[in-house]
């Protein structure tokens, strides 16, 4: 192939501040107070409001446009944010500039998996301000701009069969992924693990319509922490392993045998980390499959669960389910022959700190231009058009600004 567009990405992490109005437009006016609202301090500071309590927007959530210098965690008002925060068309502004034909958007206000509702008094009208959520995230914000949007919704996470229902009704409107904690029992829920089977009626629901299951670090509302006292920024550099847990609890669930359609986005971990964690899973199983087999303990831990250890293909099960997520990983690309060329996605991040913003086209295409132009567009945009059934819309005129 040599007719492949090699100077735009497809970003399947970025993320969305939701507009003052989301909630005010799409919840009866009678409630408008129990909704998610912005309201204001006497310094003209906003801040959200919701079931009592307040929430500032942090200035590490909307650092585009601003110096690494002026980055800080301190609550931002959004009138010193840069539109593309949180209005779709400006987006579409900064998203040329950088060359990100589309994106998916993790939710703020809500947090990543909508803990913001599960947490609520009021479940059920937690439920119907949701909904209203993954009707704008749809009709709004990805609807603004066809082919430039992958709509990412969220679920009831207190309620699996409501859930399942959610998903059913967002799949019919165009969604293809939703948003899923990384580790659900920091929220006071069931792991994957659950012999009862908790979150079956969600997998179910996945499998049948195909629906991506994205979780972004930290959608467990835990931060990493390598002990009470370790110094903020040596957990952030440590957080990876966050995620390297999620992809080892997925792998020797049994979840994928059982659905085989699932697939699994791991967003924000990057990926040189995989192929080392797949090699000692490897050797995990070669040396203790035979105790666990039996059914023999050690301490609370050690049960073969729905997996036949004899003829368990750790790597083959990755390649089919399992999508890792880079920003800015020379090791991971370099590792790209033991990870799979089929397997990794990029990202930019935006607004957050971590972001390449504007330079994000730039940033990928240096760390992948050795390789061969058709796996550069796998990288860049095939991968993730295939797993989120995606068509994006042609590239602007201005792809070769």
């Amino acid at each position: 192939m040599t007719d492949l567009n090699l100077d735009w990405l497809i970003s399947v992490d970025d993320h969305v501040l939701e507009p003052p109005n989301l909630w005010l437009d799409r919840i009866a006016s009678k409630d408008h107070d129990r909704a998610p609202h912005m309201e204001f301090d006497d310094k003209g500071m906003d801040f959200w409001v919701y079931d009592g309590k307040k929430f500032p927007s942090s200035g590490l959530s909307a650092v585009v446009g601003k110096s690494k210098e002026e980055f800080s965690p301190e609550p931002l008002p959004y009138s010193e944010m840069r539109p593309g925060c949180y209005d779709a068309k400006a987006r579409l502004e900064d998203m040329d500039r950088a060359g990100i034909l589309a994106s998916l958007c993790f939710p703020t206000i809500t947090r990543f998996c909508g803990q913001l509702f599960m947490e609520a008094s009021d479940r059920e009208f937690g439920f119907q301000c949701l909904q209203a959520y993954n009707d704008w995230m749809i009709e709004e914000w990805c609807g603004s701009a066809p082919g430039r949007y992958i709509p990412l919704v969220l679920i009831p996470m207190w309620d699996p069969q409501l859930a399942a229902r959610e998903l059913e009704r967002c799949a019919a409107k165009g969604a293809t992924a939703f948003a899923f904690s990384e580790n659900p029992e920091p929220l006071g829920l069931p792991t994957i693990h659950d012999p009862k089977g908790y979150w079956d009626p969600v997998m179910a629901a996945a499998n049948d319509l195909e629906m991506v299951v994205s979780m972004h670090v930290g959608s467990s509302s835990q931060l990493p922490q390598i002990s009470r006292d370790a110094p903020f920024m040596a957990n952030l550099a440590w957080g990876a392993t966050r995620t390297s847990g999620t992809m080892l609890a997925w792998l020797f669930s049994g979840l994928f045998q059982r659905f085989p359609k699932l697939k699994i986005a791991l967003s924000e971990g990057e990926v040189g980390w995989i192929p080392y964690f797949l090699e000692r899973a490897e050797q995990v199983i070669d040396k203790q499959r035979f105790w666990v087999q039996r059914g023999v303990t050690f301490g609370d831990h050690a049960a073969a669960g729905a997996l036949d250890l004899n003829t368990f293909d750790i790597r083959a099960t990755f390649r089919d389910h399992v999508f890792g997520c880079f920003i800015e990983d020379a090791h991971g690309i370099a590792s790209i022959g033991e990870i799979g060329e089929d397997n990794i996605m990029c990202e930019t991040d935006y607004p957050h700190s971590d972001s390449t913003w504007p330079n994000s086209i730039t940033v990928v295409k240096n760390l992948i231009q050795h390789l061969s132009p058709e796996l550069q567009y796998k990288i860049l945009r095939g991968n993730a058009e295939r797993l989120y059934r995606f068509t994006p819309a042609a590239p602007p005129a201005l792809a070769s600004v």
